[in-house]
């Protein structure tokens, strides 16, 4: 019995041996890389414009899906730039694996060495900020060793590193290094153009520093090279022509640098994978569906943390298509508000247009009014002064006129008066001579009941006593006493 219980225990020990190796070998394969490791890898890469470059260090977290795209590459020699990517659209590959297979040469050149390729991603999964801090470096060393600079090819440019986010995650820090003064950016020198570099480690960087950790040399496969090394040690391929392959970039600074997708160009050429996003460009995350087979540095616990920051960004993505739903909504409302308040302001203005309008036309309106009655009043005055000025002259034309005709009658029937009755008297006048002459004495009439007229001793024309006009009393004409108006009133003896 004693043997048995002897023979449990050690059995049972036997059984907790894997367990005991498995957690030191675990511990030990998440250890972060050093500077020396980081630089070892990153050597190969740091000098490719920055959009290929995000999207590379993207793509080498899919290790089984990069080994298929380097398949594809190889089984289509002539495929590159967009047309390659587009060719790809049914295959169920992370797009940032898809978008490698537009440069052939660096998908079949770095899927040669899947321990490579599996480490970089690996690396870039847990420490992202060191790895973009390793490909500073090299390119500070490259520049610094006259290697890296603008060409026909790329433009290498500096600027100065981005100010670290409010609340940066939290990274794991291998060592303290200075930050460099500027942050190198390498971009195409014609932003459809790309042109892949392919160069020694040893040459480009100087003097290598890590003795230990000598830098990866993977030269191109023959066939994808057309171009002669330049002095630099830089080889350059042929000319790509993409306009959406290249849809990253790089956000520099120092301890928080990032990679970037602009959505835009991501849609235009996933046209199955679309982002449902709301700012035209938007970080990359990492989806564990596309790892595949390939067990992450750190095993489960990495995928799971892994898992949950996808889902994490997810949700924060719906999120944020709800918050920018309703600040669209906000906005549509508030633009509506405004709208408001401009049509208002607009109807007021109309309104004061309409009612200046109006008041000027009731103004000219009431001045033509006011002008056609003071010009009938005007006229009418004008012509009830014309009219009046018309009556007097008339009147006093008619006066004159009356006057005038009835001078003229009185002076015609005086006239006519007068001469009648002188001729009366002369004639009168010659008769009583004729008698007198006959009976020897001048004939004398009789006295009548007026003052009636009498003839001048000299025989002459009988006037009127006083100078009037001969009239006999009783309004008559001026005639002697007796018959006929004959003197002597009677018949001649």
């Amino acid at each position: 019995m004693k043997w048995i219980a002897v023979a449990s225990r050690l059995f049972r020990g036997l059984l907790l041996v894997p367990f005991l190796f498995a957690v030191p070998a675990q511990a030990q394969d998440a250890k972060p890389f050093t500077n020396e490791q980081l630089d070892q890898m990153t050597a190969q890469i740091a000098l490719y414009p920055d959009s290929l470059l995000s999207q590379l260090l993207m793509a080498t977290t899919y290790p089984d899906e990069f080994a298929k795209a380097t398949a594809w590459s190889k089984a289509h020699p002539d495929a590159k730039g967009d047309d390659a990517v587009t060719a790809v659209t049914n295959e169920n590959w992370d797009p940032s694996v898809a978008s490698m297979v537009a440069f052939p040469e660096v998908v079949i050149t770095l899927g040669e060495k899947p321990e490579w390729v599996k480490n970089m991603g690996d690396a870039f999964l847990a420490q992202p900020d060191d790895v973009m801090d390793s490909v500073q470096r090299l390119r500070g060393k490259a520049q610094a060793a006259g290697n890296l600079k603008s060409n026909e090819q790329i433009t290498v440019s500096t600027q100065a590193p981005e100010p670290a986010p409010a609340a940066a995650p939290q990274t794991v820090v291998v060592q303290q290094a200075a930050p460099p003064p500027q942050m190198i950016v390498i971009a195409p020198a014609q932003p459809s153009v790309v042109y892949v570099p392919a160069y020694n480690p040893t040459v480009v960087y100087g003097a290598w520093p890590y003795a230990a950790y000598p830098p990866y040399y993977y030269p191109p496969p023959p066939g994808y090279w057309w171009s002669r090394t330049i002095a630099t040690g830089i080889a350059w391929g042929v000319a790509i022509g993409v306009n959406n392959a290249l849809w990253g970039g790089c956000h520099w600074g120092w301890g928080h640098s990032s990679v970037d997708i602009n959505v835009n160009r991501y849609n235009n050429i996933n046209v199955n994978r679309r982002l449902d996003v709301n700012s035209s460009r938007t970080s990359w995350n990492h989806d564990t569906a596309h790892r595949g087979a390939t067990p992450y540095r750190g095993g489960d616990a990495t995928r799971k943390s892994l898992d949950n920051k996808y889902q994490a960004g997810n949700r924060e993505q719906f999120r944020g298509k709800d918050a920018s739903r309703d600040a669209s909504r906000e906005k549509a409302s508030q633009a509506m508000q405004d709208r408001g308040i401009a049509d208002k302001a607009q109807g007021a203005d109309r309104s004061a247009v309409r009612d200046k309008a109006q008041g000027a036309d009731k103004s000219a309106a009431r001045d033509k009014a006011q002008g056609v009655d003071r010009s009938a009043a005007r006229d009418t005055a004008q012509g009830v002064d014309k009219s009046a000025a018309r009556d007097k002259a008339q009147s006093a034309d008619r006066d004159a006129a009356r006057k005038n005709a009835q001078s003229a009658s009185h002076d015609n029937a005086l006239k006519g008066a007068n001469s009648t009755q002188a001729k009366q008297q002369v004639d009168r006048g010659a008769a009583s001579q004729k008698v007198a002459d006959r009976s020897g004495g001048a004939s004398r009439p009789a006295a009548s009941s007026g003052s009636g007229n009498r003839p001048s001793a000299g025989g002459g024309a009988s006037r009127p006593s006083g100078g009037g006009a001969s009239r006999p009393s009783g309004g008559g004409a001026s005639r002697p006493s007796g018959d006929g108006g004959r003197p002597g009133g009677g018949r001649k003896g």
